[in-house]
């Protein structure tokens, strides 16, 4: 994964350093991001799940200010981790999202640019393991918040497409707790961690399409 970050950067300053003074002006469009998470601040959520994906579809619409709106879905599946827990416990947990969009998208260059904004909505989490059903309990359910900054650094490839390096750093409005998974112990966590919001680090790639093209001030790559 950090070698495939390099290289993109390293595509994406080469793109700066060839590109001309015309600035692509983008309006709307559909983007799919595909990441990895990984778990910060409250240790036995970070500790016990492991993230394997993350994924979130969206439409923006970009205004010629550079101001964006847009709305979407997320989804994130963070696998336990059976050797994290006294007794090996099998199962996940699944996180689907709706939100809006807000921020600022621009074309610095004529193929290079940025997309800054923030991602806030309603999340539902569905907890399902092995540990529970032995209990009798189908699943744990979670409702909270979902609060999301993202950053897209942006290459585009062609009058309708461009790729990004994504970046988001998400807020779930709940506390994670070893219980949750059907672990009836604390396994030695302070029982602060347990208060502490659940966040993780997302950092993966992006596919847009621009419904209209990208006209810009020059007259290249128009529709």
């Amino acid at each position: 994964m950090k070698k495939i970050i390099v290289l993109f950067c390293f595509f994406f300053l080469l793109q700066i350093g060839v590109a001309h003074s015309q600035k692509i002006k983008p309006d709307d469009s559909f983007t799919l991001e595909l990441g990895l998470p990984n778990a910060f601040v409250n240790k036995p959520f970070k500790t016990i799940m492991q993230g394997l994906v993350s994924i979130s579809p969206y439409y923006q619409y970009t205004l010629k200010n550079g101001l964006s709106f847009g709305t979407g879905l997320h989804y994130t599946y963070f696998a336990v981790n059976e050797f994290r827990v006294p007794s090996k416990v099998y199962g996940g947990m699944h996180t689907g999202a709706v939100f809006i969009k807000v921020g600022h998208e621009k074309f610095w260059t004529e193929r290079f640019g940025t997309d800054i904004g923030i991602k806030t909505g309603y999340a539902q989490s569905i907890i399902t393991t092995d540990a529970l059903k032995d209990k009798g309990i189908s699943y744990n359910q979670i409702e909270s918040v979902y609060v999301e900054p993202v950053l897209g650094l942006v290459v585009a490839s062609d009058v309708n497409a461009s790729y990004r390096l994504s970046i988001g750093y998400a807020f779930y409005g709940f506390s994670y707790k070893p219980w949750l998974i059907g672990v009836d112990s604390q396994l030695g966590y302070d029982p602060a961690e347990f208060n502490k919001k659940s966040s993780f680090l997302t950092v993966g790639f992006a596919y847009t399409h621009y419904f209209n093209g990208k006209k810009s001030e020059s007259g290249n790559f128009d529709d």
